[in-house]
């Protein structure tokens, strides 16, 4: 990248010509003014729904293959790829080694600014030497498209034979990556503030990645959470409502199934809807490839003719 990057030019640098007297606006109108803002990102988003579709296909085909998804950023960039790291064990029971996160400035970053950390190529190189793997897939977030410590990671990652993604709000990023989704958000409200309409696009796509390839891998049936790991009251009370709502029992059957199945909602789902021990569903399983649906299909054909 460039080292004499003119930051002044940067679309996530611009003063909006709408909010110049932000600090002069009534609490409602502030709050209007908010709302019409934010619906430019729906708009942006919609305008890379192919570059999103190809970037879940190529994190699909990589889970697939034992490769793990990595999210690079720094400042909110980054903290918001350690949120949809963090969240996917609980929401979909991947390892958390499949999806991690790396932040400039380490992990003390997600809860207290380390600015400067942004600019340091070599803690990149270093990073990304000890974690990248040629089976993975590396997504780059950077709001302005010039973050140095993300363009460094994606060129580690690039050598060592990973798969990059790029997303920036910058419809001419400097990094490069084999898919780049950039969204033209325009300029934030707050001058220079990536938190606002950048980091709102920046995780609606994220949220669209980590569904999606999850989705293709049979995380899901349905609209439904088939993989949820019921580590709490409400998750458990979530775990028995979707084993009831696929199989039809009673809430104390579902729960009992559930039980039975050590909190593995895909089997509790196949024992209570097949009549299967726990070790049968997870054959079952395992020959469909974790997919619930799939799973259930001859099992279903077999009850059917018996």
């Amino acid at each position: 990248m460039p080292r004499g990057v003119r930051y002044s030019r940067l679309p996530t640098e611009q003063r909006h010509p709408k909010t110049r007297t932000l600090d002069q606006l009534s609490v409602t109108a502030y709050v209007d003014m908010m709302i019409r803002e934010e619906d430019c990102v729906v708009r942006a988003i919609r305008r890379q729904r192919a570059s999103i579709a190809r970037a879940v296909r190529l994190i699909t085909a990589r889970l697939r293959d034992d490769g793990r998804l990595i999210f690079v950023g720094a400042g909110t960039s980054g903290r918001l790829g350690v949120i949809e790291a963090a969240e996917c064990p609980p929401t979909f029971h991947t390892p958390p080694s499949l999806v991690q996160a790396i932040i400039a400035g380490g992990p003390r970053a997600v809860f207290r600014s380390q600015e400067g950390a942004e600019d340091d190529r070599r803690r990149a190189r270093h990073a990304m030497a000890r974690r990248i793997r040629a089976s993975d897939v590396v997504v780059g977030i950077s709001a302005s498209g010039v973050t140095p410590f993300v363009d460094e990671a994606l060129r580690v990652a690039a050598r060592r034979g990973a798969r990059t993604i790029l997303i920036t709000c910058h419809v001419r990023p400097l990094i490069r990556a084999q898919v780049t989704i950039p969204l033209s958000v325009g300029p934030e409200v707050l001058t220079g503030s990536t938190r606002l309409k950048a980091g709102t696009a920046t995780k609606l796509v994220l949220n669209m990645l980590t569904l999606g390839s999850m989705v293709q891998l049979g995380k899901t049936y349905g609209n439904l959470m088939v993989d949820v790991r019921p580590t709490s009251r409400k998750l458990r009370a979530r775990a028995v409502r979707i084993i009831q709502t696929v199989t039809g029992c009673s809430l104390a059957s579902a729960a009992d199934a559930l039980r039975r199945a050590r909190g593995r909602v895909k089997v509790a789902i196949l024992m209570q809807q097949c009549r299967l021990s726990d070790r049968a569903a997870l054959y079952a399983l395992h020959r469909a490839h974790g997919s619930l649906r799939l799973a259930l299909q001859p099992l279903a054909s077999s009850l059917h003719h018996r």
